[in-house]
């Protein structure tokens, strides 16, 4: 009796499987189903089904980081990989080094999946739309400096509106380093300050040469912005997660130059019109005012200016005259008052007592209304009507 181990009936089962040709390169399809995705280590486990058997199935972070959709329960796929033996439990699985969705491509659920999220975020809300300024000092582009892109916006906003200085920032915007460098490039546009509008954008291109603005990176700096910002990828069928996000959409980077920037020509063309209807406006206010002012000499006052002269003189004379007896009147009635005051003052001014005959007598300036304050040899102040006496005193009785 040939008596082997655990392990070593696993390790057999193992190498079977993989000198299996049939088995090293296989296409499957199936629903997903126990999915899980261990973030630390980045690799993916689930179970491949259809209605009568089931198939565990792993994908390696090296292979999983390559996967632009995301896999749910219930989604039917096509992996491709290895069937092969995991010795520890003796389990034979799926080893899938490539996965995509049943039906539909790879990309195309991708842009969906990322489109439903965000949207039910809020960012293709247009409350947070902000408005294009009417006339730019400074546009900021994001795109390859080489290529037709770059240069039909120069010569567009040349042509239109050459007031416009053009600030390009370089940016990659085809393969793997593109979603992080459209990243660099619109913050730092967003962070020169005297730049008013940003156009974000490349030529045209298949799904795949315009992925990077599907990206859900690109797709937060464009709402993060807080400067305005002009999708312009890829031709007028083309859709990006980009310009749903931005605040406006323009068909191609020829258009967006045309969204960014006014027509000169329509500008001047307002102007002189507006001059025109200004200058009209005034000649047509002169003669208005130059036929009212013939008006006045022919049929108003100035026609007869003499006789109107004359009669507002007449007036003007009742009034002088009213005015004049009526200060008259005041004054005579006043001057009868301070008479009347004059006299009650009078009758009670101390030189109206002296006059009658009486004196007032004081010592040292103050008045001496008894015997008492003042004693022999005190030299005395005595005020009549008419002067002063100095007295010396010589008795008091």
């Amino acid at each position: 009796m040939n008596v082997i181990t655990v392990s070593q009936l696993n390790s057999y089962i193992k190498s079977v499987l993989e000198q299996d040709v049939n088995l090293n390169l296989i296409y499957i399809v199936g629903e997903v189903s126990n999915f899980v995705h261990y973030y630390k280590s980045g690799h993916m486990y689930f179970t491949l089904k259809d209605d009568k058997s089931q198939l565990k199935a792993v994908m390696f972070s090296s292979n999983a980081e390559k996967v632009k959709f995301k896999i749910e329960n219930g989604l039917r796929v096509i992996c491709r990989g290895r069937v092969s033996a995991y010795e520890k439990d003796g389990q034979y699985q799926l080893y899938v080094d490539s996965i995509q969705p049943d039906g539909i491509g790879e990309l195309s659920l991708a842009y969906e999946q990322l489109k439903q999220r965000l949207f039910e975020e809020g960012l293709f809300d247009d409350e947070h739309k902000k408005a294009l300024p009417r006339f730019p000092r400074r546009i900021g582009v994001a795109t390859s400096n080489m290529g037709a892109a770059v240069e039909d916006i120069k010569n567009i906003t040349k042509r239109r509106y050459p007031l416009a200085e053009i600030v390009i920032a370089p940016t990659i915007v085809q393969g793997d380093l593109a979603p992080n460098d459209i990243v660099k490039s619109i913050k730092l546009l967003d962070s020169i300050d005297d730049i008013d509008v940003i156009i974000v954008g490349r030529g045209g291109g298949s799904i795949e040469d315009l992925w990077a603005f599907n990206t859900e990176i690109v797709a937060r700096a464009v709402y993060e912005c807080k400067k305005p910002i002009i999708s312009a990828v890829g031709h007028e069928t083309d859709y990006t997660i980009c310009d749903f996000v931005a605040d406006v959409r323009a068909e191609t980077p020829s258009a967006a130059a045309e969204k960014a920037v006014p027509d000169i020509n329509v500008i001047m063309s307002f102007v002189n019109s507006s001059r025109e209807r200004m200058l009209s406006l005034i000649n047509y206010k002169l003669q208005d005012e130059m036929q009212r002012l013939d008006n006045l000499q022919n049929k108003g006052p100035l026609s007869n200016f003499s006789e109107y002269i004359e009669n507002y003189k007449d007036i003007l004379d009742g009034y002088t005259n009213d005015m004049l007896s009526i200060l008259s009147d005041r004054l005579k009635d006043n001057s009868f008052k301070l008479s009347g005051l004059a006299d009650k003052l009078n009758s009670l001014s101390p030189l109206a007592v002296l006059s009658r005959g009486y004196s007032v007598v004081s010592m040292n300036d103050r008045i001496i209304n008894s015997t008492k304050s003042v004693k022999v040899n005190d030299v005395v102040d005595v005020t009549l009507s008419d002067g002063r006496i100095i007295c010396t005193v010589k008795e008091v009785d």
